[in-house]
Formats: C-alpha cells, sequence, structure tokens
C-alpha cells in the first residue's frame, strides 16, 4: 500500500510539473494561473489534509478506511482541476464523465457509514458523510466557497460529538477533527481566491475528454450510490442545504450547475396542501389534522407503532412517530412557524432559517439541529436527546427530561436554560478550538433566613 501511494504522489508531482511546462509554452495566462491554481490545492494535501490522513491510519479501524477514500476522493478532485486548467468547458455529458471519479467515491464514503452503524466510529464517518459533499463545490455557482462552509457545518453536530466522547481519552481524535476542519477551511479559502464564482475553465485549451482508466488505474468503487433524502424533503417549501447535500450525487453526474436544479416547488406539488399526494409516499402521512398537545403528556415515553407524519400545517411543522431516521429536514423554516416533535425515536431533525419555537415531546434518542431559535427550545419528557445550535437560541427549557445534550455556539453563550424534574443535563461550550462540557445541577440545598427561603446549588461527593 505505501508503494502505492509513494507512486501516486510521485505521478501527482509530475502532472503538476507538466501542467507548469504546458502553460508556459502555450496557454497564455489562462493556463499559468491553473498551474499556480493546481499547486495551491497540492499545498492543502501537503499539508492540513496530509495531518487527517495520517491521524485516519493511527486511529486505525473504519476511519483509516474512510481515510484511504478521502485519499482517492482528493486525487481525483485533483485530476480534474488539472483538466480544468487545460481544457475548455465541456457539454454536459463530458462533464458527467470527468466528475464520475469523484462522485462516486464520495458516495462509496456515504455508503460506508450507512452500512457502519454499529461501528465505535459511528459518529467520526458521519462527521465526514455530512461534510465531504464540499468537494461537489466544482458544480456550485456563483459562490462555491460559502457552500463548502455550509458543508464544514453540516459536519459540526458529529465533529463534536468526536471531541466530547474521545477528549479524554485519546488526544490524535481531537487532532482529527481539528485536521479535517482545517481542511475544509482552507479548501474554502482556496475555492474563494481561484474560483470565485465558479470553477474556471481554459477558454483557449482542448476540448474535454475523460481520462481512460488503464490496467493501473484505480479499480471502480464498490457498492451502490447511498440513498437520496427522505420524502419528507419534498414536502417542504423549498431545497435546503441538506437536501442539496443529499442531491449533490444526482447533480454531479448530471454535469450541471447545482443552481440549475434549485427552483421554487410549485403548490400543487406540495403533500400538504394535496393530502392524493401522499398516497405514494414511503413515508405515510396522517389525512386528519395533527392531534394539538395543549398540555405535554408525561409518563414513560412509550414507542407507538403508528404512521408516521411530517407535513406543514397551518404555521405548525408537525413531526410525529419518526424511527431510525438520520435525516428528516426542513427547509426555508419562518420566523411565524413553530417545530412540534412527538414520540419520535433514533432521529436527527435538521432545521433551517428561523423558527419561533421547538418543542421536542415524548421523543426519545432524538437529535435536533437548527439555526435560530426566536422563542425557546423546549424538551419535555423525552429520554436521550440532544440539540445544536447554529445561529442564536435565547432560552432552553428541560422538564421531566432524562438525558439532555446541549451544544451551544459562541452567538448563544449567554442561552437561559431552566430546567425542572430532568436528570443527566450538559451543556457543550465552545472554547477557542476546543469545547468544554458543563453538567446542569440536579442538587440543590434550601436554607431559611427568616421568612424567606435561600437555595443554592449543590454537588454530590
Amino acid at each position: 500500500m505505501a508503494g502505492v501511494e509513494q507512486l501516486a504522489g510521485l505521478v501527482a508531482r509530475l502532472e503538476a510539473v507538466a501542467v507548469k511546462l504546458e502553460s508556459s509554452g502555450g496557454a497564455g495566462g489562462a493556463g499559468g494561473d491553473a498551474g499556480a491554481s493546481v499547486q495551491e490545492f497540492d499545498d492543502i494535501c501537503g499539508s492540513s489534509f496530509k495531518q487527517f490522513a495520517d491521524l485516519c491510519d493511527k486511529i486505525g479501524g473504519d476511519v483509516a478506511t474512510v481515510g484511504q477514500m478521502l485519499r482517492v476522493a482528493m486525487a481525483a478532485q485533483r485530476e480534474f482541476l488539472v483538466t480544468a486548467g487545460k481544457c475548455r468547458k465541456p457539454d454536459d455529458q463530458q462533464m458527467q464523465q470527468l466528475l464520475k471519479p469523484t462522485s462516486d467515491k464520495i458516495s462509496e464514503i456515504q455508503a460506508f457509514r450507512e452500512k457502519s452503524r454499529r461501528s465505535d466510529f459511528f459518529n467520526h464517518l458521519s462527521a465526514i458523510s455530512e461534510s465531504v459533499s464540499a468537494l461537489g463545490w466544482v458544480v456550485v455557482a456563483p459562490t462555491p466557497a460559502p457552500y463548502i462552509k455550509e458543508m464544514n457545518d453540516a459536519g459540526q453536530f458529529y465533529t463534536n460529538r468526536v471531541l466530547k466522547d474521545w477528549k479524554e481519552k485519546d488526544a490524535n481524535h481531537v487532532a482529527w477533527v481539528k485536521a479535517w476542519i482545517a481542511t475544509l477551511t482552507e479548501l474554502q479559502g482556496y475555492v474563494k481566491k481561484n474560483h470565485t464564482t465558479g470553477l474556471v475553465w481554459n477558454p483557449q485549451g482542448a476540448a474535454a475528454s475523460a481520462p481512460a482508466r488503464g490496467p493501473g488505474g484505480p479499480p471502480p468503487p464498490p457498492g451502490p450510490p447511498p440513498p437520496g433524502p427522505p420524502p419528507p424533503v419534498a414536502a417542504s417549501t423549498g431545497p435546503s442545504k441538506e437536501a442539496a447535500r443529499g442531491a449533490l450525487m444526482t447533480q454531479l453526474n448530471k454535469g450541471a450547475d447545482v443552481t440549475k436544479g434549485l427552483r421554487k416547488v410549485d403548490k400543487s406539488e406540495m403533500t400538504h396542501k394535496n393530502p392524493e399526494l401522499r398516497a405514494g409516499s414511503i413515508v405515510k402521512a396522517k389525512e386528519s389534522s395533527p392531534k394539538p398537545k395543549s398540555t405535554p403528556t408525561y409518563g414513560k415515553t412509550v414507542a407507538a407503532d403508528k404512521p408516521s407524519r411530517f407535513e406543514l400545517d397551518g404555521k405548525k411543522w408537525v413531526v410525529e412517530y419518526m424511527k431510525d431516521n438520520p435525516s428528516v429536514n426542513i427547509s426555508d423554516a419562518q420566523p411565524n412557524q413553530v417545530v412540534y416533535i412527538y414520540k419520535c425515536t433514533g432521529t436527527t431533525i435538521k432545521i433551517q432559517g428561523k423558527v419561533n419555537a421547538i418543542t421536542l415531546d415524548s421523543c426519545k434518542k432524538v437529535a435536533v439541529v437548527f439555526d435560530t431559535v426566536v422563542s425557546s427550545c423546549d424538551f419535555i419528557n423525552c429520554q436521550s436527546v440532544q440539540m445544536q445550535v447554529l445561529g442564536k437560541v435565547n432560552t432552553i427549557s428541560v422538564e421531566k427530561t432524562d438525558g439532555c445534550q446541549m451544544f451551544v455556539n459562541k452567538e448563544s453563550i449567554g442561552v437561559e436554560i431552566v430546567s425542572a424534574k430532568s436528570s443527566e443535563m450538559n451543556v457543550v461550550i465552545p472554547d477557542g478550538d476546543d469545547i468544554v462540557e458543563q453538567p446542569i445541577p440536579e442538587q440543590f440545598k434550601t436554607t431559611i433566613s427568616g421568612k424567606k427561603l435561600i437555595t443554592s446549588a449543590t454537588e454530590s461527593v
């Protein structure tokens, strides 16, 4: 394996020299800039990404496996950039062939994560799976650099989990997280500098053609690509960042700009406005309106065998009875809307946009990732739940809940957390490039002072 990697590195360096020679000989200024651009990409591969890949090998297991997949993906992206520097922009069919090595490897990484749910390193695999679509910036216009940042942020939920779980156990995992984030951050800077409004091709270059795979080329990736985003996304009012990630492979294989595929969903296509469209949905939706919960339902969370439901009912997003769904996406949320999540298990809900309030009621092993909440994020009668704020939240309420992990960003450091009859509550706070986990007190001491009661938190020994 080491000999193959050394040979691949030698070929990469020779290609870089060839690009520079070709650009100085006949392609003009565009070619020269292209050679420098590829060299800057090589610098990323030789610095932060090399550190990350080496740490993958050091950690071993499934992390080493996904690290090798990423090596191939980065090499495929480099080959694509070399082609763009030497050739004029191809048609869609040619583009599809040129992008196939990268898109296949991204699909393989995401499929590997899906089939490795029992892995000890599932959070590591999820962090890569959620953010590796950043390599799809080559088909994003007119602002590919911010897209990379969105993908970097998308993996933050899982990188925070890695930091939390391994911070006290093995420093290599902390360094692994920082190296991957640094790789995507440097890639964002590279794209912003060299491909500000989209991938730059060489208008004076030759016609692009897909590289032929010889006997020495890498074998085709195993396994089919992962499934697309879950059906509930189609019921939303527009494509979200997560939905765009889920559909990225399709866009890459089409060879068209991602923005060409984005459109406003017509009212006739919205399942919450057209009940008959829900008949063919994999996630079956009820025809009736949701049962409003004027008061929380207390007691033990019982998994009810009822049809899952996901729709916008008036100004309320209703997510009910979802089970083992890793990506329920609410896109284009509005400040006058609320999100009500009821009796879901093993599910992750992602909310894009600003909403008025979020409530999780009687949920178990559910995570919610959201941008901004105007009022509060409430947990009622839940077990083993997590939340992460990417924008701003002013108030978090935790009531009759056992196990609540709250990941707070810098913008929400001043959040007010109100808890009652709850246990195992922890807040994860950013501390520079690191994180600090703080428990919320569960035990209190009350003393009588005259006619007043004075209560303070205590720590049990």
